[in-house]
């Protein structure tokens, strides 16, 4: 049974001042629930001291978000068929404030967890109808624009959040990172509502897929725990963490034969029945996973070996926004006369280059030799981001866009999780085992190494202290050579995808159009 307020001729493209307004309020209600994920990763030490617990116990604040967040995301097409895409693109902003004020005013870490649970959870849908907003309210021929300043929100704010949560924690106070979303969020609402309210979406009383919701929270909550505390766990020596990957490995599988079957699913799987739409989240995906990689270690190695601030460290970082940010109208103005698969191969040759030109770096290297292959690297930011969305929604009816966009951008998320735990456990083992074979040269048969200790020995040091300083010195080179390797990987990794973006088919441009073949 389906009911809509509008059940006669589809209204009109909004134009003139009406679309660029609704444009600011959407683009920053997206910018504000990205930012949140990164936000609060600089904060986590005052976080923690502020609370009076360790700083392990402080990441529950970020990985609380993530969890809650990634299980909204694939709902997000069955919540706006039901509710309809606008209300439930404003509602999710109202609690995406909400919470964020109570998570400003937390008093206890138990308190903030579940503040930061419920506004993952309330944000959720957010990003993923902010696009399908956006598509729905722009002419035809200006889609890739409205593409491309979504893509760049979504790219833009994980950069941007270290930087702005180090100067707000800085120079007023953490709860300051929560608040700043107060009343951004309530104009975005505003906006939003007294400019679409009277362009609802058809509303669908389908029943709900208990079944379904239950192994998608247990799967996905699983998942995401897992992926954020097993490396502090050591990963599948804990029976915790052994456990979690068992429920996922589960449910998961299990979801995706019960949601293949459903007549009702609450995750629309079917989608992946389109070649484009596979091959558009699967590079996607996979590229989103050695892009985050980079952008996990890079500052991590800044801060753990060359000894940056988390300040300095967001300052090498942010660089890769300039480009891409100059660049993505640009790209997106121009999308209907590109073809987006070359577009995204080179992005991906962009990437790999980049990725091993960072692969050659040594532990003296300059601030400015580091910031010149970031700010390179932005080139192929929105190379990436914007063809691809427009790869993965090619042909699909207006009505499935939501459901298409939510899916995406779990999978988009899911990538991001996956290689944040599978890079920083890769370049801490890699760091022992490089630490390991450089030991092996500190010998008294090693005139170089023989050559050091002499030297520091002559300034007064004792031998201990002077193996001691050699230990440091050869632990600084293993974490670089161990960073190295990571970046390398990440290169090869995006040569492989190059392949993967050529069995999309065009045309490409007609996301929202009437119902297409498969």
């Amino acid at each position: 049974m389906a009911s809509t307020p509008n059940d006669a001729q589809p209204l009109p493209p909004l134009h003139g001042s009406a679309l660029v307004l609704l444009t600011i309020a959407v683009a920053f209600s997206t910018f504000m629930e990205v930012l949140d994920m990164t936000i609060v990763n600089v904060a986590v030490p005052h976080i923690a001291g502020s609370l009076g617990v360790s700083s392990s116990e402080g990441t529950w604040t970020i990985s609380s978000y993530s969890l809650a967040s990634a299980i909204m995301q694939p709902l997000t097409g069955w919540i706006a068929r039901r509710f309809g895409e606008v209300k439930t693109f404003v509602f999710s902003v109202m609690l995406f404030v909400v919470f964020s004020m109570l998570c400003g005013l937390a008093t206890s870490m138990p308190m903030l967890v579940v503040a930061r649970l419920l506004q993952g959870a309330g944000s959720g849908p957010m990003v993923a109808l902010s696009l399908t907003l956006l598509l729905s309210s722009y002419p035809k021929a200006k889609q890739g624009i409205a593409l491309a300043l979504w893509a760049m929100t979504v790219v833009v704010a994980p950069i941007f959040g270290p930087i702005l949560g180090g100067w707000l924690t800085d120079n007023f106070s953490w709860p300051w990172i929560f608040y700043i979303n107060v009343p951004v969020g309530l104009l975005a609402a505003a906006i939003t509502w007294a400019l679409l309210r009277k362009r609802e979406t058809r509303i669908f009383q389908t029943p709900i897929d208990v079944i379904g919701l239950v192994l998608l929270v247990a799967g996905v909550g699983s998942l995401q725990f897992m992926l954020d505390n097993g490396n502090d766990h050591d990963w599948f020596s804990s029976p915790m963490i052994a456990t979690l990957g068992l429920v996922a490995l589960v449910c998961l599988t299990f979801l995706i034969a019960w949601e293949l079957n459903a007549k009702h699913p609450v995750v629309d799987l079917s989608l992946f029945r389109r070649r484009n739409f596979t091959v558009g989240v699967s590079a996607q995906s996979l590229g989103m996973f050695a892009f985050f990689g980079i952008n996990v270690v890079f500052p991590l190695w800044l801060q753990t070996t060359l000894g940056y601030t988390a300040t300095w460290a967001g300052l090498a970082t942010a660089p890769v926004g300039i480009l891409a940010f100059l660049l993505a109208p640009i790209l997106g103005r121009n999308l209907h006369r590109l073809e987006l698969r070359a577009v995204v191969t080179f992005a991906f040759i962009v990437f790999a280059g980049t990725s091993y030109w960072f692969s050659t770096f040594d532990s003296s290297a300059s601030f400015n030799s580091l910031i010149l292959p970031r700010f390179v690297m932005g080139i192929a930011i929105p190379c990436f981001f914007i063809p691809l969305n427009q790869i993965y929604l090619a042909g699909l009816p207006s009505e499935e866009i939501a459901s298409a966009t939510g899916l995406a951008n779990f999978f988009r998320t899911l990538g991001s999780s996956v290689s944040t735990a599978v890079s920083v456990t890769l370049w801490q083992h890699r760091g022992i085992w490089h630490h390991a074979t450089l030991t092996e040269n500190v010998t008294a048969a090693s005139q170089p190494a023989d050559q050091v200790l002499q030297q520091l020995t002559h300034t007064g040091l004792s031998q201990t202290q002077a193996l001691g300083i050699t230990d440091q010195l050869l632990n600084k080179e293993a974490l670089t050579l161990a960073v190295n390797d990571i970046f390398w990987l990440c290169a090869i990794l995006f040569v492989l995808l190059i392949p993967v973006l050529w069995f999309a088919r065009p045309p490409f441009g007609s996301a929202g159009g009437p119902a297409a073949g498969h």
